[in-house]
Parts: C-alpha cells; sequence; structure tokens
C-alpha cells in the first residue's frame, strides 16, 4: 500500500480516518500507522529489493491471462503484471482502500494500460468482478490478513480450474514483525491454509533471503 502522487497529504488522512473508525482496518495494516506504511512502501531503498522483473518472470503468465494483484498498493508490481497480459488480458488491483485503488487506475491510464481495473476488496474477500483469474498474486500482504482462511477460501472461488495463487512473504525470524506473532505466516501455515482452500503446492522459487515464494494450483 502506497501514496498517490496527486495528493499525499489527503490519502493519508483517509488512511488514519479508516485505522482510526473501523478495528478491522486496523488489523489488516498491522500494527503501523499510515503515515509509517506510506513511508516504508515508497522508500526506494524497499523498491530496489522487490526484485519485481525476477518475480514476474518466475510466474510465467501468458498473455491474454487475467491476474488479481491482491494487496496491490501503489502499483509496483501492478504495471509490470499488465505488461505480461498484455491488452487482451486483464489485472485486477485490488486494494482496500479506494485512494490506492484510485491511484492505481490514474497510473494505468496515464500509461495507457487500458487492461488494469481497479477493486476495492474486502476483509476477507477480494471482491473480484469475474470469477475467471488465472492467477492471483499475494506480496507482503498474506500476513496482514486478519481471517486469512476465510480470505483464501473466497479468493479461491474466483479462480478458473486450473488456477492459481502466488504467494510471497517473510521469513518469520528474518522479517520485519519477527516479535509480533499476529503479523507472522510461515510457508507450512500457507500451505495448511491452502489445502482447505482446496489449493495445492505445485511450485516454489528461490528469489530471496528473507522471504519464500510459493505458487499452489486450483
Amino acid at each position: 500500500m502506497k501514496v498517490p502522487p496527486r495528493s499525499a497529504s489527503v490519502l493519508i488522512l483517509a488512511f488514519f480516518a479508516a485505522a482510526a473508525l473501523c478495528p478491522s482496518a486496523r488489523a489488516q495494516l498491522g500494527a503501523r500507522s499510515a503515515a509509517e506504511w506510506v513511508r516504508m512502501l515508497d522508500a526506494q531503498a524497499r523498491v530496489s529489493k522487490l526484485r519485481v522483473d525476477d518475480v514476474v518472470a518466475a510466474l510465467a503468465i501468458p498473455p491474454g491471462a487475467k491476474v488479481a494483484d491482491i494487496g496491490a498498493g501503489s502499483g509496483v508490481f501492478t504495471l509490470p503484471l499488465a505488461g505480461a497480459v498484455t491488452t487482451s488480458g486483464r489485472v485486477y488491483a485490488v486494494d482496500i482502500e479506494q485512494g490506492l485503488v484510485d491511484h492505481i487506475a490514474g497510473k494505468a491510464r496515464e500509461a495507457k494500460l487500458t487492461q488494469v481495473q481497479g477493486v476495492l476488496g474486502k476483509f476477507s474477500d477480494p471482491a473480484l468482478p469475474a470469477r475467471d483469474v488465472d492467477l492471483a498474486f499475494i506480496y507482503d500482504v498474506l500476513h496482514h490478513i486478519e481471517d486469512r482462511a476465510t480470505y483464501l477460501r473466497n479468493l479461491a472461488g474466483y479462480l478458473r480450474s486450473g488456477g492459481r495463487v502466488a504467494v510471497i512473504d517473510f521469513f518469520p525470524e528474518r522479517g520485519p514483525h519477527r516479535n509480533d506473532a499476529t503479523l507472522q505466516i510461515t510457508k507450512e501455515q500457507t500451505r495448511r491454509l491452502m489445502a482447505e482452500a482446496g489449493l495445492r503446492l505445485v511450485a516454489e522459487h528461490r528469489l530471496y533471503d528473507d522471504k519464500w515464494f510459493v505458487i499452489y494450483g486450483k
């Protein structure tokens, strides 16, 4: 989740309002204020370590695919994913903050990426507009979802037969939440949740020292 360029102060206020008024929003955002999220996610030092091109290549997305970028933030992965699916595909940029959804839509318009569609998700459901997803991509987000079991079951329902879910998250002992078990998730915990959602392990990639990258299939 990151900040749109047109009005950072307005978005920060929106984040604070959401976190103050809704306990679920606080849970989903983790133990950070909105301003801290904005600073962290837009930090060049962080973005430079994401290995975006390597991740997109590892996903092996064919032209024409439908991809859901879950917790899309400011669209760091959304736009490269849109390039992979080409104009014959679709990328659903899902976030729980309308300001971020609008921001990504604006970036896509500027880049003339008509295949990007912003989606305002719910806390326990991505609320996608169609059940046609070939790949759901979840980068550094799953550990922030409060009711992970329900969310993943709902997400699986949007996948086509043969659809995939790719998850990249921190090894608990190497991530930023090593002292907060509520904001950690392991590969094994995720495997069990995915199995409950009807998904099986199909691939694993090793691109990072501090994060795991696993793909599950329907």
